[in-house]
This record gives structure tokens, C-alpha cells and sequence, in this order.
């Protein structure tokens, strides 16, 4: 099982890490960015953290893993692979799809493959928890059993109440990555403008407009 210091040289080696002033997807501004974009590119890395994850509920009983879209579908298809491979047992993959009203819904015939099922919830950064809550919602209305939430990287001391209360909730790695509401923002306050190429910077650029 991978460390919290081989997680980190993961991220370093993909160039996950950005500084400079973000607008980030919880809508929380913060000078330090994790670019998961960088990571999905790379195969062997994604492979590698996946694995991590897998190994963490190798004896859970999962039988089927999701992941909200977009990034995380792939993080739930390698971690079912590496499921397989570890258990022997056919593990399915599918994802979440946002419902454009601020939540996700299984679709695609997803909502059958993992009714009654045990579902383990995978998901790249929280910050929040609010994105991940509703998906461990989503699954838990088609009636799927939640096992357990797992994500790369647990950016804003995120708990298990925070992603709603599964069995289990864990993290390759816990960072303490400093981040404000719009208007208590200290980079805003010192003039430094928004990253508009990086994470949610262009839409709150436009939003001032």
C-alpha cells in the first residue's frame, strides 16, 4: 500500500501542483491548486494511486464502483480493475452524471448495474465533501448499498458526515491546503488577479463582469 509521501511523489511527478490565485470548484478561492487534469493523462501513475485505493477495500465485498463525471469515471474504472485483479471477482465500473440542477443521477442503465449491490464511491480532490454527498445520495436512490467513499486527495479536513455518512471514508493523502469564500479572499485583497486557465477562474472572471 502506497504511503502519503509516494502518494505526494505522484502528484509531483504528473505536476499536479500549481500556486498562484484560484478560483476552485467549491467555489472557495485558495493560492494552491491541485490540477487532477495533469494526473489523468498519465496511465501508469493513474494506474498506481488507483491501486492504492483498491487495496484499501480489497476485503469490503465491493461489487461495483462509481465515480462522478467527469474525471473521477476514470478513477472508477481503473480501481474496478485493480478490484478485479486483487479479488478475483468481476467488479462493474460506471459513473454519475451531473442532472444540471447542482446534483448527479446514474444513468445509462447504471442505476440498474448497481441495484442492490455493495457500491464503493470514488473521487479525485474534496474540499467540501459537497460534491461526493451527492453522489453517495445518487447511488443510495437507485438502491445500491454505499460500502465506503475513497479519493486521491483530501484537500478541506472533509469528514465522513461531510460525504454523507458512509461506512467508511479515506484518503490516499490529507493536505492542508489554505482556501477562503470569495469575499474574505486574502489574494483578492492584495490585487492578485484570478488564474482564468485553471480550475474555475474564467466563470467567476465572467460572473464580475
Amino acid at each position: 500500500m502506497l504511503t502519503e509521501e509516494e502518494v505526494m511523489d505522484s502528484f509531483q511527478k504528473v505536476g499536479m501542483f500549481r500556486t498562484g490565485h484560484f478560483a476552485l470548484t467549491s467555489g472557495k478561492h485558495g493560492g494552491n491548486y491541485l490540477n487532477k487534469d495533469a494526473l489523468y493523462t498519465d496511465t501508469v501513475e493513474t494506474s498506481k494511486l488507483c491501486r492504492a485505493m483498491a487495496e484499501r477495500f480489497a476485503k469490503n465485498g465491493v461489487q461495483a464502483v462509481i465515480g462522478p463525471a467527469i474525471g473521477a469515471a476514470i478513477l472508477a474504472q481503473w480501481v474496478a480493475y485493480h478490484l478485479t485483479e486483487i479479488t478475483g471477482q468481476g467488479i462493474s465500473a460506471a459513473y454519475a452524471d451531473k442532472d444540471g440542477q447542482g446534483g448527479f443521477v446514474l444513468k445509462r442503465g447504471y442505476d440498474a448495474l448497481v441495484k442492490g449491490k455493495k457500491t464503493l464511491i470514488v473521487e479525485d480532490l474534496t474540499t467540501t465533501g459537497g460534491s461526493v454527498k451527492k453522489v453517495v445520495q445518487a447511488v443510495r436512490n437507485v438502491g445500491a448499498e454505499v460500502v465506503g467513499v475513497v479519493v486521491l486527495a483530501n484537500r478541506g479536513a472533509v469528514t465522513k458526515e461531510d460525504v454523507g455518512n458512509p461506512p467508511v471514508f479515506e484518503a490516499l493523502v490529507d493536505l492542508e491546503l489554505e482556501a477562503w469564500e470569495p469575499a474574505d479572499c486574502e489574494l483578492c485583497k492584495k490585487g492578485i488577479p484570478v488564474n482564468p486557465d485553471v480550475g474555475h477562474g474564467r466563470e467567476f472572471l465572467a460572473g464580475k463582469k
